[in-house]
C-alpha cells in the first residue's frame, strides 16, 4: 500500500510516500508506533484518498496553511489533507479543518499556551452557516457526544494536526496534567433554526449566509439542568453555576462560553431580553468575592489583572470577564432543560474564520 507520511516534520518538503502495509491492524500498529495517531484505529492516508481530499480546495498541495505552535511545524494543505484522512472525514469537510487551522493560528487564540500547558485546554469548533446544514455537522440531539461523522472527524482532524505539525505530543511538549476527552474531538454546529437571537456568525461581524468555524481553548463542559420557568432565576442558577474559585478565568480574565439549550434560550427570548442583556445580567450575576480564592492564586489574580481591577481586597468582586461582551453564546442541542457551562482558558480569545471553499 502506498501512504503518505511525513507528518510530523518541519521543513517544506512535500510530504513522503512510503511503502506500508496492506493489513489495516499492521498499518494502524505502524501509525501508533511512530505517534501519527491518537491511539484510535486510522484510516490509512493512501495517495488516492489524499488526492480526492485535496481536489476539494483550490489551494496547491505544498501551501502552508499556518505554522503550528508550539513546534511550529509546517501545516502545508497536504499535511492537512492527510490528517483529516487519518481522522475519517469526507473529502468535503476538508475546508472547514483548513479554517480552523488558519484560525487557532492567530496569535490572540494562544496556541502556544493551549497547546503547551499542564491545564486540560481542548479546541472546541463551533461551526455556522450553510456548510453545517450542508456538510450535516450535528447542532442538536447530542451534539456534543457520538454519532455524527462530521462532528467527529472534523473534530479530530484538528486534533491530529496540532500532534502531528504541531508537535503536542502528550508527555513532551503537550504537558496537560490530566487533558480530557474533547482532546479527541470537539466540534458541533449553531442550531441557528433554534437560535431566538442572531447567530453566533454574524454577532462576530460575518453576513448571515457566510460559512465559518470558530475556535475556543474550552476547559471543559458542565451540565446545567433546571427545570425553571422564570428568565430571573435561569440566569441566577447559570451565573451561581460560572463561579468557581480555581479558575484560568477569574485569574486572567476569561472569556467564559455558554451552550444555551433552545429551550432556556426560548425562555430568556420571551422575558424580552436580548442577548447583551443576558451577557449584562450574567456578568454581574457571576462576580466572586476574592476571599474565595486561595492566597497563592489571589496573587496570580493581582499580576495579570492589577491594572484592569486596581486594588484587589478579600472585599472585592472579581468579574469572570472584563466586560460583559466576553461572555459569548451558541443556542445548540435538542428539545430539554439542560444548558450547558464552557469555562475556558482565561488567557486566550476565540477566532472566527470564514471557509474559504464552501459551497
Amino acid at each position: 500500500m502506498s501512504a503518505v507520511g511525513g507528518h510530523q516534520g518541519t521543513g517544506e518538503e512535500r510530504a513522503a510516500l512510503f511503502e506500508a502495509p496492506g493489513d489495516l491492524e499492521a498499518i494502524n500498529r505502524l501509525y501508533h508506533e511512530r505517534r501519527w495517531s491518537d491511539g484510535l484505529p486510522v484510516v490509512p492516508p493512501t495517495v488516492e484518498r489524499v488526492e480526492r481530499m485535496l481536489a476539494q480546495t483550490r489551494r496547491l498541495p505544498a501551501d502552508i496553511v499556518a505554522r503550528v505552535a508550539p513546534g511550529f511545524g509546517a501545516a502545508t494543505v497536504e499535511r492537512v489533507a492527510i490528517n483529516a484522512v487519518l481522522a475519517g472525514c469526507n473529502p468535503a469537510y476538508l475546508p472547514v479543518v483548513i479554517a480552523a487551522i488558519e484560525a487557532a493560528a492567530v496569535p490572540e487564540f494562544n496556541l502556544q499556551g493551549i497547546q503547551a500547558t499542564t491545564n486540560p485546554v481542548a479546541v472546541w469548533i463551533v461551526v455556522n452557516g450553510p456548510a453545517a446544514r450542508r456538510l450535516g455537522v450535528n447542532s442538536a440531539f447530542n451534539c456534543l457526544g457520538q454519532g455524527t461523522q462530521a462532528n467527529a472527524a472534523i473534530g479530530r482532524a484538528l486534533r491530529l494536526v496540532l500532534q502531528n505539525c504541531g508537535g503536542a505530543l502528550p508527555g513532551e511538549m503537550d504537558r496537560a496534567t490530566h487533558g480530557q476527552p474533547g482532546k479527541y474531538t470537539f466540534c458541533c454546529a449553531e442550531n441557528e433554526d433554534a437560535n431566538p437571537w442572531v447567530p453566533l456568525h454574524v454577532e462576530r461581524g460575518f453576513r448571515r449566509e457566510a460559512s465559518t468555524v470558530t475556535v475556543v481553548g474550552a476547559e471543559g463542559t458542565m451540565n446545567m439542568n433546571t427545570h425553571t420557568k422564570d428568565a430571573s432565576e435561569l440566569l441566577r442558577a447559570i451565573a451561581e453555576t460560572m463561579q468557581h474559585p480555581p479558575s484560568n478565568e477569574y485569574c486572567h480574565g476569561g472569556e467564559p462560553w455558554l451552550i444555551l439549550s433552545p429551550e432556556h434560550a426560548e425562555i430568556l427570548k420571551a422575558a424580552g431580553l436580548t442577548k447583551a442583556e443576558v451577557k449584562r445580567r450574567l456578568w454581574e450575576g457571576s462576580k466572586m468575592p476574592a476571599r474565595r480564592m486561595t492566597d497563592k492564586d489571589l496573587l496570580r489574580v493581582e499580576a495579570s489583572r492589577g491594572k484592569e481591577l486596581g486594588k484587589i481586597g478579600p472585599d472585592t468582586m472579581l468579574p469572570v470577564s472584563p466586560r460583559p461582551d466576553d461572555i459569548w453564546i451558541v443556542v445548540a442541542g435538542g428539545p430539554g432543560t439542560h444548558s450547558v457551562y464552557v469555562p475556558c482558558f482565561g488567557n486566550s480569545r476565540a477566532v472566527t474564520r470564514a471557509i474559504a471553499d464552501a459551497g
